[in-house]
């Protein structure tokens, strides 16, 4: 199986402090894959370096069989490779199909020309594939609406959303369930899954360790921006290192046990669909 991105020895450092520190990771291709940790571990910073948002003082990362180390972010996303923010960053004056439309289309030289005379630049492909993209989501009842009347629920979801309208050949996605109570990170939870019928690969952060054991099928785990442990979520469930750096005993297992009801739930519904 090949990899739609590896990464090898890739380290960050801030003022003498690896942030993160020669972290060996692959994503095989239309596989979901998630990062754990606890806070500071590293996680975002890695998905930082991966998009060239910070720069790395050593290592290298190859997506889609080419290295990327020189390119710009915006020049890593036209690839395929593209991400959430922690931060919600929608435009509160535009409607959720606008939100998605902006970050679909291109920016070329000439865009402020077009902007200031009104012209219209419409392109079938990317419409319909915004379309496709709030349709994945769940998000077809609230195109028009404006992000100020959505839930945060549903507000993180116009998020991912508008990674997606992109049609990336793999997204990131960076604790897409933070603040969202149990029963919206089990409807993330489902959607994420989809993904991958639709030639995407998948890279997750999160805390909700119930949402990334139910979802990924393979996970790696950051601790003071060192990879401690791998595995599938069922060896990452009984790692003695994980529970001790990042869950704790007891939280680890309530966690755990609640990933693998999430799970058994989306296979239930997977079966009454086929």
């Amino acid at each position: 199986m090949t990899n739609i991105l590896e990464t090898k020895d890739l380290t960050v450092t801030f003022g003498g402090l690896n942030a993160c520190d020669h972290v060996d990771l692959a994503v095989p291709t239309g596989k979901f894959v998630g990062l754990i940790g606890p806070n500071g571990a590293g996680k975002t910073t890695f998905i930082d370096a991966i998009t060239g948002y910070v720069p790395t003082s050593d290592g290298n990362a190859i997506f889609n069989g080419s290295d990327i180390s020189e390119l710009k972010p915006h020049e890593r996303a036209q690839s395929g490779l593209v991400r959430t923010f922690q931060s919600l960053e929608l435009f509160e004056d535009l409607t959720v199909r606008d939100n998605l439309l902006v970050a679909a289309y291109p920016t070329r030289w000439y865009t402020f020309i077009s902007d200031m005379f009104h012209l219209s630049r419409k392109d079938k492909e990317i419409e319909d594939r915004v379309d496709w993209a709030l349709n994945i989501m769940g998000l077809n009842d609230v195109t028009e609406a404006m992000p100020t009347d959505l839930s945060h629920g549903r507000r993180k979801l116009v998020g991912v959303a508008r990674a997606l309208a992109a049609k990336p050949k793999l997204i990131l996605l960076d604790e897409p369930a933070a603040g969202l109570d149990t029963a919206e990170s089990q409807i993330l939870g489902g959607h994420l899954r989809e993904f991958l019928d639709h030639d995407m690969s998948v890279f997750l952060i999160d805390h909700d360790m119930g949402l990334v054991l139910s979802v990924c099928d393979f996970i790696y785990v950051l601790d003071f921006g060192k990879i401690i442990a791998s595995g599938t979520p069922a060896e990452v469930r009984e790692s003695a290192a994980v529970k001790a750096a990042y869950l704790g005993e007891q939280a680890g297992e309530i966690q755990a046990q609640e990933g693998e009801r999430m799970r058994s739930q989306q296979q239930e519904v997977g079966e009454q669909n086929d």
